[in-house]
């Protein structure tokens, strides 16, 4: 029997194709994400950061397009559910931090995993509590050590899906918070 492999292309939700330089996208200060910019990208984040850095996520919008609009072809329609925020930290941060929030109404849920990278290679799953609208990594106990990497959804209303792993030093801790 044989088997059938596709090498075309790989193409995002939008139809734009989903490979090559242009879909790193990599961040220096704070931003607010937008779906047309970031979303079905690579959002890289890291290294010694001149101050710390907020990425805001753009409000969850539930709202029904118009046929016209979307869903899916456009990426700049008014309804952002299925947009992933991916968030990849390419060299450990330092002297600052790296927040991934929402805009105080939107909430988390999902899990990330946490390795500690030194030498007792402790783990812990952690989980957003009902309230947490953040995501902080300090370059130490939090995460945001090289090799961390966050998946963000626009689930439903209110929520946001995130998912992941990241890389911590010395004993895990949360990275989930309300500010």
């Amino acid at each position: 029997m044989a088997i059938s492999t596709f090498d075309g292309p790989v193409r995002s939700l939008n139809g734009f194709y989903a490979q090559g330089p242009g879909n790193v996208v990599p961040i220096t200060a704070s931003t607010t994400l937008t779906v047309a910019q970031h979303a079905g990208k690579i959002i890289e984040v890291g290294g010694t950061l001149a101050s710390n850095i907020v990425l805001t996520l753009p409000a969850i919008n539930m709202s029904a397009s118009s046929p016209s609009a979307g869903p899916g072809t456009d990426p700049n329609t008014q309804n952002n559910q299925g947009a992933v925020f991916t968030i990849w930290v390419d060299a450990t941060i330092a002297t600052s931090s790296l927040k991934i929030g929402t805009n105080g109404t939107d909430r988390f849920v999902g899990s990330v995993l946490s390795i500690d990278s030194d030498s007792s290679g402790a783990m812990a799953g952690f989980i957003p509590g009902a309230s947490d609208d953040f995501i902080n990594l300090n370059g130490t106990t939090t995460g945001g050590v090289v090799g961390t990497c966050i998946t963000i959804t626009s689930l439903t209303t209110n929520k946001y899906m995130v998912n992941g792993v990241i890389v911590c030093t010395s004993t895990p801790a949360t990275p989930f918070a309300t500010s």
